[in-house]
């Protein structure tokens, strides 16, 4: 039950940071305005509060996992809100990173 926990909590964080980082693109770069960039710096503030919750205590420990997250995240959001199509060498190095994700946060400890 942690693991799905903290995997709820991981696709919760990247949807925060993520989608705040965009709605911000979208309010500087597409010049939507300043209520997008509001929405924006609220999501990643959100973000920062999930990390909190995650079940392991250690502070770097969750974050560097969190950077695989990211990079996945980062991929899939383009994906699916911008239109983007990844190559082979994207997949791979998000698949990569997942793999980095699961030894950080799931591997056995003493």
């Amino acid at each position: 039950m942690t693991v799905v926990r903290s995997l709820v909590l991981f696709a919760l964080a990247a949807l925060a940071e993520i989608g705040g980082a965009w709605l911000i693109w979208q309010g500087v770069r597409e010049h939507r305005g300043l209520l997008w960039i509001g929405a924006g710096v609220a999501a990643l503030g959100l973000y920062g509060f999930v990390a909190t919750v995650q079940p392991d205590a250690n502070f770097g420990r969750i974050l560097a996992a969190y950077g695989g997250v990211f990079v996945a995240g980062s991929l899939a959001w383009g994906m699916l809100v911008d239109g983007f199509r990844p190559d082979r060498w994207d997949y791979a190095g998000a698949g990569i990173c997942l793999v980095g994700v699961a030894v950080i946060m799931y591997g056995p400890r003493g």
